[in-house]
């Protein structure tokens, strides 16, 4: 399975309006430097699939993802413990992002409990960098690792 990264986003602060990047760095062990969930070890970078975005009209970044890729629509509901190489950086899937009570009035969307519903199964994975050996740049490979 492979996909690719159509968007990169990081958060300076807990609540925080997501910025556009064009490449980030990973932070083994962590997140992705820059990124408020840098230092995490287990809800540190999430990777949402594009057509979960689509879906509900949003726009990259809009569920607080740091990656956003294309390719792998049931990205949320890989099983904890595989690995995804985008680009340079290796991340552990620690399982999926439950929607937060709070991500509906963070959009200012008028019904924030059918909003969270629409999101169960399909937020993204929440994920921690295992392995770097470069940045990740808009427009890489996305790879589901295989373990031997």
């Amino acid at each position: 399975m492979t996909g690719r990264v159509v968007a990169l986003h990081v958060r300076t602060e807990k609540h925080g309006t997501p910025t556009p990047v064009a490449d980030l760095v990973g932070r083994v062990g962590g997140g992705l430097e820059g990124d408020v969930h840098a230092h995490r070890s287990s809800r540190a970078v999430l990777v949402v699939d594009r057509t979960t975005l689509d879906a509900l009209r949003l726009a990259p970044g809009d569920l607080r993802e740091e990656i956003t890729i294309q390719g792998l629509p049931d990205v949320t509901n890989l099983p904890v413990d595989s690995e995804l190489r985008i680009g340079g950086v290796t991340l552990r899937i620690n399982g999926p992002c439950e929607p937060c009570t709070h991500i509906g009035e963070l959009l200012g969307v008028p019904d924030r409990e059918a909003f969270r519903d629409s999101l169960l199964g399909r937020r993204g994975a929440l994920c921690t960098v295992s392995a770097v050996s470069g940045p990740i740049r808009v427009g890489d490979p996305v790879e589901v690792l295989v373990r031997a």
